[in-house]
């Protein structure tokens, strides 16, 4: 059986595109350190898979998951999903709600904790051992990104006899946290309506969130979830 063989010569050095081998041009003035959620706005794909209808969805199982960590934990029982007419998402539990004390984040600065949890990639509880023994979702990135990628963004905790509330667009926070009132519930309510100049579609498939929420129900016993198409 008769053997082809092929030489390939390979040049001693590539030729640079567009600079003819001159790399001048690239310097510290080309490197960029993006900040906060810059880097989420700039390459959402990176953090959610696309910025398609799978990518929407997403958006919504990342809070949900939260949520859904509660529930492991043994905190919350229910959760409530519901679609607005302007295909903004409101999601609701009964677990422990988010915090809202304020902590330290560096240069002596002090910020309420809810605002690291949405505002700060990789902060949250789950790397807490003693907090969630078990956690899904993308840990410490998941909500934040889903703030990142709303151009608006309501968060409501009830948790030690008050209500607090904070608002955010495109991951930026556009109101103080306040003290909104008192009550006896707990848990955490969110509520976002993705960025349209980011998602090509931005229209959720009820199907398609009924069918994961479905599944989490099935893997979680004891914990109710409800999903309302407005």
């Amino acid at each position: 059986m008769a053997t082809k063989t092929m030489a390939i010569e390979v040049p001693d050095e590539y030729p640079v595109s567009g600079g003819n081998g001159d790399n001048s041009t690239y310097t510290g003035e080309n490197i960029k350190i993006l900040e906060g959620l810059e880097a989420v706005r700039l390459r959402p794909a990176m953090y959610i898979g696309s910025t398609g209808e799978m990518g929407l969805h997403h958006l919504v199982y990342e809070v949900v998951d939260n949520s859904v960590d509660e529930a492991l934990a043994g905190y919350a029982k229910r959760i409530e999903v519901v679609i607005h007419v302007d295909n903004s998402i409101t999601v609701v539990d009964d677990g422990r709600g988010i915090p809202v004390d304020m902590m330290p984040v560096g240069n002596g600065q002090m910020m309420p904790a809810v605002q690291v949890v949405l505002t700060k990639l990789h902060a949250g509880g789950k790397f807490d051992a003693s907090t969630y023994k078990v956690s899904g979702g993308l840990h410490g990135v998941g909500v934040s990104c889903v703030n990142a990628l709303s151009q608006e963004f309501n968060v409501e905790i009830w948790r030690d006899g008050h209500t607090w509330e904070m608002d955010f667009s495109c991951g930026l926070p556009i109101s103080e946290l306040r003290q909104a009132g008192t009550s006896k519930k707990r848990g955490t309510k969110v509520h976002f309506l993705p960025d349209k100049s980011i998602f090509a579609t931005t229209e959720y498939n009820y199907d398609t969130l009924a069918q994961r929420l479905r599944e989490m129900a099935f893997l979680n016993k004891g914990l109710e979830i409800t999903l309302t198409d407005e």
